[in-house]
């Protein structure tokens, strides 16, 4: 039923818990599980009442790349820690996380999609809506978030 999974991860505690939960569900089924998390680079549309040097821009998209992979070490540290028998992968992606997250699970061909049900958006999300509502509207197969 679920031989795919995709976890996206932001460094959240709720998405701590949706690794921990996709996990449980691909050891049930005997399934895989693809630990994601998407970074969302500064660009010049972002930042057209900030006049920002293009050095400046690259530098921070470079930090935002190095927490990208900071995230995935530490889902894999949390994998390895559990007795888990799913095999696992771990993928960054670039852009907007609901597009990104929405796109790598059509790609996959992924079965089901664990998020946690708050990330780390802060005022954005009230504002723009959450990651985890928008990919619950717009995903083709089941969505499971994990509070």
């Amino acid at each position: 039923m679920f031989q795919k999974i995709i976890v996206p991860v932001d460094g959240s505690e709720s998405s701590w818990r949706a690794l921990e939960q996709g996990l449980v569900l691909a050891d049930k089924f005997g399934g895989e599980v693809v630990v994601l998390t998407v970074i969302q680079p500064y660009n010049n549309a972002a930042l057209l009442a900030v006049p920002l040097d293009h050095n400046i821009i690259s530098q921070s998209n470079n930090d935002l790349r190095q927490v990208g992979e900071e995230v995935l070490h530490r889902a894999e540290e949390r994998v390895k820690a559990g007795s888990h028998t799913a095999k696992v992968s771990y993928e960054m992606e670039v852009g907007h996380p609901s597009e990104r997250i929405l796109a790598a699970a059509k790609e996959a061909a992924a079965d089901a999609i664990v998020l946690g049900s708050r990330g780390l958006s802060g005022i954005a999300e009230f504002f723009l809506g959450s990651v985890s509502s928008k990919i619950a509207q717009y995903a083709t197969i089941p969505v499971l978030i994990v509070k």
